[in-house]
């Protein structure tokens, strides 16, 4: 499998036969190297409704012919774009033909933004656990620090953890630290920081925080790919 980071929350995994995307936020990225228009992928997954997750999914999701996987009432407002959707909620479990896709609690809120400035209920935010092609990626959305992560780490057996360290809107750098040890991933990546000033942060010492803690983890830039065996 292949894991690409295409900056802030928005993560491209690809196996032999499908790319599954989530939270496309590209185009107004000032991070981003890639554009809506370059992205491939098969389906797309939004863990809420904010600007800064689901900017791009309707239109990559409408050139793809690419459903869209969300809670229910999020793939509701999406459906009314034009978007093929899949909605689930919280606890909810489904094989698609890429994987097997959880949807997990996260604490956080959820909205969208309607061209004339309104926000709009969006259901729940939430993460999600994908397993695919031998391989299982936990996405924690925007969520803060919860105490059934523990449960995530119990329940699924984590090759990368994607966690959110930019504090003020999510988790910050101690919150995620506790979180990388309730969840035992093999690998932790952290996401969602430094793309704005308000949640600036040092994603190295994060690192050498979960070094210390004996956790492996990594730094990707946007656009970085890895390879996970």
């Amino acid at each position: 499998m292949q894991i690409v980071f295409h900056g802030h929350s928005c993560i491209q995994l690809t196996s032999r036969t499908h790319s599954i995307l989530i939270d496309p936020y590209m185009d107004a990225n000032p991070s981003a190297v890639a554009k809506a228009d370059d992205i491939l992928a098969h389906y797309i997954l939004l863990t809420h409704g904010h600007d800064d997750h689901i900017t791009d999914a309707v239109s990559i999701a409408k050139r793809n012919d690419a459903p869209i996987i969300a809670v229910e009432e999020l793939a509701e407002y999406l459906a009314s774009q034009g978007a093929k959707t899949e909605p689930m909620h919280v606890g909810g479990e489904w094989s698609f033909d890429f994987g097997r896709v959880h949807l997990t609690q996260a604490i956080h809120t959820s909205s969208v933004r309607t061209v004339d400035g309104q926000r709009l209920y969006a259901g729940v935010p939430v993460g999600y656990v994908v397993e695919m092609e031998g391989k299982t990626i936990y996405h924690a959305g925007d969520s803060g620090l919860f105490g059934d992560m523990k449960w995530i780490g119990q329940r699924f057996d984590i090759d990368i953890a994607f966690l959110p360290i930019g504090g003020r809107f999510t988790m910050g750098p101690s919150d995620a630290l506790v979180a990388a040890e309730w969840i035992q991933a093999r690998h932790v990546v952290p996401i969602h920081y430094g793309t704005f000033p308000l949640i600036r942060q040092n994603g190295g010492s994060f690192i050498e925080s979960l070094s210390r803690k004996g956790i492996s983890g990594r730094v990707m830039v946007p656009g970085e790919m890895i390879e996970v065996n």
